[in-house]
């Protein structure tokens, strides 16, 4: 038996066989790619991370359990309105959420609004555009001084 007619009787059935395998190896691959990117997601929906919805709502996470898909998830999707939507309802994470905020920065961020509010207060300003002109006008003479003079 020579092998051009051995591969006449059996080629068709060794490239079905190969064509098989190839097609269970290649979905396998497929199948743990979508599983990392699910775990991806999931490890990236937490609280204050701005998501996706399926229907193309943008929003923020408020509550998800990535463990418990069966859980709804809160998302605001404006300040103050917070919607419930099954937890698959979240197409993909836009920007994940940066931590939280520090209480020094925290400290620092309610200073510069009880700054602000002052000034609002005591009449120095009127507007946003006065405070913008005020800062800018406090860099200007900020500059000059460091100037040497000619």
């Amino acid at each position: 038996m020579d092998f051009a007619n051995f591969f006449a009787n059996y080629g068709l059935i060794i490239l079905l066989i190969g064509l098989l395998v190839f097609m269970f190896w290649s979905s396998r691959r497929r199948m743990q790619k979508q599983k990392l990117e699910l775990e991806e997601k999931a490890r990236q929906t937490v609280p204050g991370a701005e998501v996706l919805l399926q229907g193309g709502l943008y929003g923020t996470v408020v509550e998800y359990d990535g463990e418990d898909l069966d859980k709804p998830a809160h998302v605001e999707i404006a300040p103050g309105v917070v919607i419930k939507v099954h937890s698959q309802a979240v197409l993909r994470v836009v920007n994940p959420a940066q931590g939280y905020v520090t209480e020094d920065e925290f400290i620092e961020a309610e200073e510069t609004e009880a700054e602000y509010v002052a000034g609002v207060a005591d009449g120095d300003i009127t507007s946003i555009s006065d405070d913008h002109r005020a800062a800018r006008q406090a860099e200007v003479e900020r500059d000059d001084k460091d100037r040497p003079q000619a």
